[in-house]
């Protein structure tokens, strides 16, 4: 009796055992396979730096920053020792420095304009910034103004995602602009102190696809290379270069823009460092948390205009709208029947530059 009762006593203790190796091994397994799926699907490749060992020749002019990285820069208008004006011209959403205001070089020329195009951290043959917050973006502005000697004030113009950044020059070095212009800027539909209604109509207006995409940038960004690289759902219109989200009066611009000369050779560029440096890392930028809202700032010193179209769908100008009304010192241009790419269409650079520079 004693014998058989010891002999189940023993025979438990090797089945919990055995219990526990195989629990320990299912996790470990478990733990694998996230790993791997980790690796291969959610954190992204690392980065191809311009200049390092397998990485893009480095091949434009380049400013090195306060933290050892580097922007490459490109230069447009009258020599930057004779100018008058000295433009700082932050590009939009999978672009790059070639991706220049298109002002007529007969204007910058009367006007004596300097325009300095650079590549944003990431993009092109600038640095990545793993490091990037809202107060970098407009440091990068400052150091890149005094490394080319632009002076202690200068213009900046920012379009779309660059016009978003326009606003934390604005928090950040507002004592170092001559005046500012923000054409299409992206909205965080997550600032503080916006009326929820006014949001979730704005937010409401996205292409449902676009819903899911901010989303998971605001909430997960560490799914944001996963979600726009898998299959299974459609990932942001502007990575998918879905066509549908852009307004009739876009289509117009993009296909003039298609049939004349103006085209993209160095479309390879924008984002050869890597996807999720240049595209992904800009999403989590424009829709993570913000130290500040645009309603939170003090009226200015200097003119800032904010340019929208009326038929914008890529960012509705609801959220525009509600700032310009808030911030009466800023002067808002709502141009009608025109979408988020106006900016491109003939004569409207030349309309901007001259009201921010002339005050026309």
């Amino acid at each position: 009796m004693m014998i058989a009762r010891g002999f189940t006593t023993f025979r438990s203790m090797i089945d919990f055992e055995y219990a526990g190796i195989l629990k320990t091994a299912l996790v470990l397994v478990l733990a694998s396979l996230l790993r791997l799926v980790y690796q291969r699907a959610i954190r992204p490749p690392p980065p191809r730096i311009c200049g390092a060992p397998g990485g893009p020749p480095v091949t434009a002019p380049r400013v090195r920053l306060r933290d050892g990285r580097h922007l490459a820069y490109l230069e447009t208008g009258v020599p930057r020792a004779a100018a008058t004006h000295k433009i700082v011209y932050i590009h939009g959403f999978d672009s790059c420095r070639h991706d220049v205001l298109p002002v007529s070089p007969d204007l910058l020329r009367r006007l004596g304009a300097c325009v300095v195009s650079y590549d944003r951290p990431g993009y092109g043959q600038s640095d990545p910034d793993p490091w990037q917050t809202e107060r970098s973006s407009a440091l990068d502005v400052q150091d890149l103004a005094d490394q080319l000697g632009l002076g202690d004030r200068f213009h900046v113009v920012g379009f779309s995602r660059g016009g978003q950044i326009v606003w934390s020059c604005l928090a950040h070095i507002p004592h170092r602009l001559a005046g500012a212009v923000l054409v299409s800027p992206l909205a965080n539909f997550w600032w503080r102190g916006f009326p929820g209604g006014v949001s979730s109509r704005a937010f409401a207006a996205q292409l449902a696809q676009d819903r899911w995409a901010v989303s998971v940038a605001r909430h997960a960004p560490w799914l944001v290379y996963w979600w726009n690289t898998q299959r299974w759902f459609p990932p942001f219109s502007l990575i998918a270069r879905d066509r549908r989200v852009y307004s009739p009066p876009d289509m117009d611009v993009i296909s003039k823009l298609a049939a004349g000369p103006r085209r993209r050779p160095y479309r390879a560029e924008v984002k050869q460092q890597g996807v999720f440096e240049a595209l992904h890392r800009d999403m989590i930028m424009a829709f993570g948390k913000w130290d500040y809202s645009p309603l939170e700032l003090g009226e200015k010193e200097v003119a800032v205009h904010l340019w929208h179209g009326a038929d914008d769908r890529v960012v509705t100008p609801t959220m525009s709208r509600h700032i310009a009304r808030q911030l009466p010192w800023i002067r808002y241009h709502e141009v009608p029947d025109a979408g988020h790419l106006f900016i491109l269409a003939d004569g409207m650079a030349d309309r901007i530059v001259k009201t921010l520079v002339l005050g026309d």
